[in-house]
């Protein structure tokens, strides 16, 4: 199915199920995900398209919740429709699928606007996972990716002390918002962090809320790479 054709029974109907972008060259890739993820309830597919172009058309015509992207395709690639569909107003939430494990295609996929990085041979529950996620608002990065923005981030050289708290009083971050941004920095889940800080789940979903807004950041791994390059890490 092209992109700006809409299978008719999934026309949107006021219900609140997630609508989802598939972008894929391969057509038997794009019917492999959409059997998976309209497995899942409240799962639509709402729109395929062949190439990063249509892809853009498709978010454009249709405003998805999420749009998946691969990363290799004709023409116009997963990675500049990413910044393409990011610079849109409201833009869905991006999740890009790929079968190569590098490291330079994950840093331009982050720096593109992604939301999400996904091996193409994950299980199909850690897809349907994926995309609840970022559809949620998180960012989504198995624990070694993440270890792997840490360690580029942690190779820049690193602000001096006073730097680091030049940039946290500029900022207006609390007290405790620099203690929650320090252990999103070392690698800690919402759930390690309530224990850290013996708050509840909620308490510190605000706060890590509250640090991106000040900040002026996408999501948590754009706070981990922001606290390495201001020094406020340590």
């Amino acid at each position: 199915m092209a992109a700006d054709d809409v299978n008719e029974t999934n026309d949107l109907n006021g219900t609140t199920d997630l609508t989802i972008v598939l972008a894929d060259d391969q057509e038997l890739v794009r019917a492999g995900f959409r059997v998976i993820l309209e497995s899942e309830p409240g799962f639509r597919v709402i729109g395929e398209a062949p190439d990063g172009a249509r892809a853009v058309e498709a978010v454009r015509a249709l405003r998805p919740d999420v749009v998946c992207l691969d990363v290799q395709m004709p023409g116009v690639d997963g990675l500049e429709a990413a910044r393409r569909i990011a610079a849109l107003p409201d833009p869905p939430a991006v999740l890009i699928l790929t079968t190569f494990d590098s490291d330079d295609a994950l840093f331009q996929a982050l720096e593109a606007g992604a939301s999400g990085f996904l091996l193409k041979n994950a299980s199909p529950e850690r897809l349907i996972d994926a995309v609840r996620t970022v559809a949620a608002g998180d960012a989504l990065l198995a624990p070694d990716v993440t270890r792997r923005v840490i360690s580029r981030a942690t190779a820049a050289p690193v602000a001096s002390a006073r730097t680091a708290d030049g940039a946290l009083a500029a900022a207006g971050l609390t007290e405790r918002e620099t203690e929650v941004l320090r252990l999103l920095a070392r690698g800690f889940s919402n759930a390690e962090i309530a224990a850290e800080l013996y708050v509840g789940d909620a308490t510190v979903k605000t706060h890590v809320s509250n640090v991106l807004q000040k900040l002026a950041l996408r999501d948590r791994i754009q706070a981990v790479v922001w606290a390495f390059e201001h020094g406020v890490a340590g």
